[in-house]
């Protein structure tokens, strides 16, 4: 009797040969091979700047391969165009959602996606296909609520939704946690492994070692452009990957250091803080930031932390209360704008980087010097003197490491993380004697927090008062003397670094006393 043929496994979901992508002189990816089977998640780690996203965005149809080959279910394909690759069943949620604010969920779910000319009968049928959408994989959300109104991790469901109901296949998601809590994160999980249990293929870009190893099947790691690991989660460790990704071993993490705790150089006492629409967010809170220490500020997002940062750097003007800098007054009745702020020696790293820590537009160098494009060290007869801003920019980015090193590079044209190095750069090399950090990494890899932290140690180390505000509980717990921990406007407790743990942590960002 004659055996039956073994079956031929089936081709990879994804297979990528040779791909190679330069812009200008700069190789953004160098003969690059990728697989990826049907049905998994599959992670791409590398530090900012290692060629994934543009990897990606080839893969998407954003850009096209100068060489190599794409193969999708083993066929040889050309993508010219994000809808070739819709075409195909590859769908990409962008780190920075691509929805319009003012439209309903499922008015965004359906654009460009219409079903013909009568909206009435397309929109009857992609109400259906959300229900059965959310049934299956529990994306569950409000088609008639308005996009802008939503949470963050709410927004994100929508783009996954919209994403599937084209079709999607194979999904590729760029930083996906990069501006969730850790709730919303692990909500994400949860629908990413319905995605992989009903057979799509799933691409988590993400530099957090940590959620590959809780979510993905395989890896493959990138570095300076090139593919140079591929590894079974199963079989390796965040310490190999973070080896992998840098080229290096990991330094050990620096003791922290005693440093004598110096004068309070930020008072705040009931302090209470409005946002845009008169809500009160901020309700009458007591700090106190001495030189010489890092203090760190934890809490999910949203409950007061960023309209606190705003009032201390000058950017949001309190309702009550009162601000002390170096022991003047600055709020009532003193100079409590940015740039008075900043003449007092205090320094401040935004939240969000994109909106108030640079100018998309503008070169790098230009955003080097945002708020310090005064001082006379840049100006030649009383003008901006591009030759010495390009230096300067040039010396920062030689400094913290900021990648490409071109400061004639559009800022937009960074990754998340060289942002951030770029931004941290500007303002601790005025020497503040405070400096406000909000989300020192999110978005960076592996490298850059450790240079980021090293940074911040250093300050601490010089006398420096930092205050650090994170959703991140290792960053905080990793990085502060003393925590206080936010909820619904209000400080529910401070702990020691020796007393916090994340139990204790957890309940008092809950609301209930640890």
């Amino acid at each position: 009797m004659t055996a039956p043929a073994a079956t031929a496994a089936p081709p990879p979901a994804i297979e990528l040969r040779g791909i190679r992508k330069s812009f200008g002189a700069v190789h953004a990816n160098r003969d690059v091979d990728l697989i990826v089977r049907r049905g998994e998640i599959h992670g791409i780690v590398g530090e900012n700047g290692a060629g994934k996203s543009t990897l990606m965005s080839i893969l998407n149809g954003f850009y096209t391969a100068d060489a190599g080959e794409i193969r999708v279910n083993g066929t040889p394909v050309t993508l010219r165009s994000s809808a070739d690759a819709i075409a195909l069943g590859i769908e990409m949620v962008h780190q920075h959602f691509m929805l319009v604010d003012r439209f309903t969920v499922l008015e965004n779910v359906m654009l460009g996606a219409e079903g013909g000319a009568l909206l009435r009968a397309g929109s009857r049928r992609a109400r259906a296909e959300l229900k059965r959408l959310a049934a299956e994989y529990g994306l569950h959300v409000d088609p008639d609520a308005v996009v802008g109104d939503l949470p963050v991790g709410a927004q994100q469901r929508v783009e996954i939704l919209k994403a599937l109901f084209r079709g999607a296949e194979v999904l590729i998601l760029d930083e996906p946690t990069g501006v969730l809590t850790p709730q919303e994160a692990d909500d994400l999980f949860r629908v990413l492994r319905a995605l992989r249990h009903q057979g799509k293929t799933v691409l988590l870009i993400t530099h957090k070692l940590r959620e590959i190893m809780a979510i993905t099947d395989r890896v493959s790691v990138m570095r300076a452009g090139q593919m140079v690991a591929h590894r079974d989660t199963a079989e390796t460790s965040p310490a190999e990957l973070g080896e992998l990704m840098i080229g290096r071993r990991l330094a050990a993490e620096a003791a922290r250091e005693p440093v004598p705790r110096g004068p309070a150089l930020l008072e705040v006492s009931a302090l209470h803080v409005a946002d845009d629409a008169g809500v009160e967010r901020v309700r009458g809170v007591d700090l106190a930031l001495h030189a010489g220490e890092i203090l760190g500020v934890a809490g999910v997002a949203g409950n007061g932390q960023s309209e606190l940062l705003e009032a201390l750097a000058g950017m949001r003007a309190p309702t009550a209360g009162r601000i002390r800098l170096r022991g003047e007054t600055v709020f009532p009745g003193g100079q409590h704008t940015p740039a008075a702020m900043r003449a007092q020696r205090l320094a401040h790293v935004p939240e969000d980087r994109l909106r108030t820590g640079l100018v998309r537009g503008f070169a790098a160098q230009d955003s080097a010097i945002l708020g310090y494009q005064h001082d006379p060290a840049l100006r030649r007869f009383g003008l901006l003197d591009g030759g010495r801003i390009a230096a300067h920019a040039a010396r920062l980015m030689r400094d913290y490491d900021v990648r490409p090193p071109v400061p004639a590079l559009r800022s937009a044209l960074f990754s998340g993380g060289n942002q951030q190095k770029l931004i941290l750069a500007r303002e601790i090399e005025r020497d503040p004697e405070v400096l406000l950090v909000g989300q020192p990494t999110r978005g960076v890899d592996v490298g850059g927090i450790e240079a980021i932290h090293a940074r911040l140690r250093k300050a601490r180390a010089a006398g420096k008062a930092v205050l650090v505000v994170s959703v991140e509980l290792d960053e905080i717990t990793r990085l502060s003397d003393r925590i206080l921990v936010m909820f619904d406007g209000r400080f529910t407790g401070e702990l020691s670094a020796a007393e916090a743990d994340e139990r204790r942590l957890g309940l008092l960002m809950a609301g209930v006393a640890a």
